[in-house]
């Protein structure tokens, strides 16, 4: 049985257990992947971990988001959500740096800089000359895979 993370709008307390969930078993298949060599899939599981626990955070924060991201959004023909729990669920990519900002932790803004740039890593590899990735060498990109996956345990009790 597949068990669906739940709505914010729904059960926002239930979400964000279920995004810290997520969170720390992304975590953990990145270093997994990491320690097995697959590097450019642990760049991409470093950066979903950061993603899900931006969502999970996300709650704690939502009538502050709900300033930046007013509105409605539409998802079925009888189905409308406030905007800002839309956002929250789907933790777009545009928008990590911008509530991380928001968020106003200095960690965490470091940290989704570097998920952002793993991210950007998974899809283009290394790149010496640093032209269409900001990464030069595995040793570089290990070290912040690392960074990721030690912050993500910090701060996500494990359940």
């Amino acid at each position: 049985m597949v068990e669906e993370i739940e709505k914010p709008w729904i059960d926002s307390k239930k979400y964000q257990e279920d995004r810290f969930k997520e969170a720390l078993y992304e975590a953990d298949l990145a270093e997994r992947f990491l320690n097995d060599g697959l590097i450019r899939n642990s760049a991409g599981k470093a950066y979903q971990a950061v993603k899900a626990y931006v969502a999970g955070l996300a709650i704690n924060y939502r009538d502050l988001l709900s300033k930046y991201f007013p509105g409605k959004r539409r998802l079925l023909p009888r189905k409308v959500v406030e905007r800002v729990d839309w956002i929250i669920a789907i933790m777009p990519s545009t928008r990590l740096r911008e509530i991380a900002s928001i968020i106003n932790d200095d960690k965490l803004r470091l940290i989704v800089e570097i998920a952002l740039d793993l991210h950007e890593f998974q899809h283009n590899g290394l790149d010496k000359d640093s032209e269409i990735s900001r990464y030069p060498n595995e040793e570089l990109v290990k070290k912040d895979i690392l960074e990721v996956t030690n912050f993500i345990k910090s701060r996500v009790k494990t359940p």
